[in-house]
């Protein structure tokens, strides 16, 4: 029996005293656990154990002990726990394995320590062979593994467990709210099992019921599929985040007729571009939880017909609004794609690939925005109106519905094995096999404090973060702000109709198309630098690109500015300034989203959730302004005050990538792999020079510390 055993046996007995003494009158259940756990190792033993292990040194469980030792009775320490858990059956216990097992140490003891995992349950006769942790995950502490010998296999076990112990209500580190709730719940008695029937004895060891995948090569994986399968899979997603994009912006053509319509002004007919991307900033915060909590299917499923519904509301709504609250839930719908599919993609694709699925889905939701103006201006001019600008959004979403009812398959390895669990249940009957996934009890308060508190305090409190979030929101903003821009000097100083004006976005879809294409032809370059480095990604080789981005955007602001505001010039020159933003929008964007992403590694996805938060207020509020703005500097001082922002902005990247390594070295969130394994290899330098001789400790053993350091800074932080 585990930990959470116990409290159950504890709080049984304090509600209900009578009826747990005819419960285990016997102490049957101590005696089968006294059993089955006689030969585990003592807290002392394990900790001496991990400790070695951290220093590179041989563990207790590595040395050569002759066979016989294993089925010796047991130590007189280990009889008088034995005597004292037989003895007080309701005391507080940690509950501790054998080397091929798994161990739980108090949280008071090793809260600051990462676990070691614990898997299924052995024989004795079985041989206790051990495997070196290939990584360390979010809490978990991987060291032995009684059956897997495969380090890719291994390595994903970990990250299961760490997407389980990150998912709201699987936490072991019990807060001052979690603890209150929890004693709430326990204060009442457990219901009667019914028919007279007594309680039947608990699960052993809940972890021997646990599923997991078949080794490396199990087809259950996504990462194991065909490439044609993740391809058509992909190619679903791409759509799903385009069709969701472009409802974003196509409302934008539709701005003037609205508020011709209703008989408000102009800015308030921009409220429907600007409610949408509003919604951009609150729906992640739904979405992601969900996610991974049910899978990526159920969500991005729900999502694609709620935002075709919307889009129907808002193509058919009496009064303005309708319209505006229906523009807001369409974009907390449509937001699930932009939150959902880059996970996904990295469900599916591993880090030599995983680059350029994210730069595809990248393109899709740079593109959609820029795509979407010239479709909703024809529409506009013609005589379907403007409502069926959100007809087509509506029929884009149902097709996306439709696509993901029937063709998609669940990525999220957690709730893969979900199903395989009910499976072997209902083939096998033996009702107490399980996923880890099933264990989680979703607690509303819990979910509110991670998924909010946790961005927050990783945004306001990490440099790296706020700065970066700061120059993507900028760049953010602008996009949306390009929308008001455009149409001021193609439509208002060239004369252009609405549909024609919509085509002059096609200079800013080439140049991202370029950005796109030289990060695909770089792809190659990295990973022989990422092979070169044990597979350890250094987030500063993501910036280089960057830099260039930014000089080329502010570029363009400017050639944007003193090209277009006389009319005199020819259209191409304006045009063709698109090819410097978009290049810049795309670069900049891809480049630091990767460069978050591998700094914060496992509190990625909090860092992620705080910069989408930011950006999308920005998108939001920038379009409401630039009306004004051009209007009241003119559309040369307009663009100059933004190519100067811009301008102030490119150093940034620079500044990262000479500082960014002992910026990280610093931080409470960044576990910073890379620079784990540079000390490591200047201590084996420095010794080698000595003379000193000893063996050579693995270089993924100071990934794995490395690694360790972020997450233990954050778990003595929480507690």
């Amino acid at each position: 029996m585990q930990e959470e055993d116990y409290e159950i046996l504890r709080n049984e007995a304090n509600a209900s005293p009578e009826r747990y003494e005819q419960w285990d009158p016997h102490h049957r259940f101590r005696d089968e656990y006294t059993q089955r756990h006689r030969h585990n190792q003592t807290p002392d033993e394990l900790q001496q154990n991990i400790e070695a292990h951290e220093r590179g040194e041989r563990t207790v469980s590595e040395a050569s002990v002759p066979q016989e030792a294993v089925a010796t009775p047991m130590s007189r320490r280990e009889e008088g726990r034995v005597e004292e858990e037989v003895a007080s059956p309701l005391s507080r216990h940690s509950t501790s394995s054998t080397s091929t097992s798994s161990s739980t140490s108090s949280d008071s003891t090793h809260s600051a320590r990462l676990e070691e995992i614990r898997t299924v349950h052995s024989t004795q006769t079985r041989p206790r062979a051990t495997t070196a942790a290939s990584q360390a995950s979010s809490g978990n502490y991987l060291t032995l593994h009684p059956t897997e010998r495969n380090p890719e296999a291994i390595r994903r076990i970990e990250t299961h467990r760490s997407q389980h112990a990150g998912t709201v209500g699987a936490s072991r580190v019990d807060s001052r709210l979690s603890r209150t709730v929890s004693r709430r719940r326990t204060e009442r008695p457990l219901p009667q099992l019914g028919a007279g029937k007594p309680y039947p004895p608990l699960l052993p060891d809940r972890e021997e019921y646990v599923v997991e995948f078949d080794g490396a090569d199990d087809p259950l994986h996504a990462q194991n599929w065909p490439m044609r399968k993740k391809l058509y899979v992909g190619a679903i997603l791409a759509f799903d985040a385009l069709s969701a994009t472009m409802g974003s912006s196509i409302f934008s053509a539709a701005t003037v007729p609205v508020a011709q319509q209703f008989g408000v002004a102009q800015v308030v007919g921009t409220l429907g571009t600007s409610l949408f991307v509003f919604g951009y900033a609150f729906g992640p915060l739904m979405w992601a939880p969900f996610s991974e909590l049910y899978g990526r299917k159920p969500p991005l499923t729900i999502a694609a017909f709620g935002f075709s519904i919307f889009s129907i509301a808002v193509a058919v709504g009496k009064d303005l609004q309708t319209i505006m609250i229906c523009r807001f839930f369409a974009g907390i719908f449509g937001s699930s794609p932009l939150a959902i599919v880059a996970a996904v993609f990295a469900d599916m694709f591993d880090n030599k690939v995983r680059g350029l699925a994210v730069a595809v889905f990248s393109a899709t939701v740079f593109m959609g925005p820029l795509l979407a103006p010239f479709i909703g201006g024809f529409i506009t001019e013609s005589d379907l109106g403007w409502r069926w600008t959100e007809y087509i959004s509506s029929f884009m979403g149902f097709v996306s519905f439709g696509l993901l009812l029937f063709f998609m398959e669940e990525t999220y390895p957690p709730v893969v094995l979900v199903s395989k669990a009910s499976e072997l249940r209902r083939r096998t009957k033996n009702w107490g096999i399980h996923a880890k996934q099933e264990e989680i009890e979703v607690d509303f308060k819990e979910l509110i404090i991670k998924n909010i508190s946790r961005p927050m305090r990783i945004l306001f409190t990490e440099p790296i973060v706020l700065l970066i979030t700061l120059y993507m929101s900028f760049i953010y903003g602008l996009l949306y702000l390009f929308l008001t821009a455009y149409a001021l000097v193609f439509e208002g100083v060239y004369g252009w109709s609405g549909g024609v004006a919509g085509l002059a976005y096609f200079g800013m879809v080439v140049g991202e198309f370029i950005a796109f294409t030289i990060i695909v032809l770089d792809n190659p370059r990295y990973i022989r630098k990422l092979e070169a480095n044990n597979n350890i990604p250094v987030p500063e080789w993501r910036l280089p690109i960057s830099m260039a981005g930014g000089v080329l955007f502010a570029i363009g602001l400017f050639w944007f500015g003193w090209t277009g505001y006389t009319g005199q010039i020819h259209w191409i020159v304006p045009v063709l300034s698109g090819l410097c933003t978009g290049f810049g929008i795309f670069a900049i964007f891809l480049s630091l989203l990767n460069y978050i992403v591998d700094a914060y590694l496992m509190f990625a996805a909090s860092a992620i959730a705080a910069n989408t938060f930011m950006r999308s207020m920005f998108g939001g509020v920038f379009p409401l302004f630039a009306t004004f703005m051009f209007n009241g500097m003119g559309i040369q001082w307009a663009s100059t005050l933004l190519g100067c922002v811009a301008a102030v902005l490119v150093p940034m990247p620079i500044v990262f990538y000479l500082f960014g390594k002992k910026i990280r070295g610093k931080s409470n969130f960044a576990p910073a792999p890379d620079i784990a394994q540079d000390k490591r290899r200047d201590e084996e330098s420095k010794g080698a020079e000595d003379g000193g001789s000893g063996e050579t400790t693995d270089v993924e053993n100071a990934s794995n510390n490395g690694s360790n350091g972020g997450l233990r800074k954050e778990r003595s932080k929480e507690e």
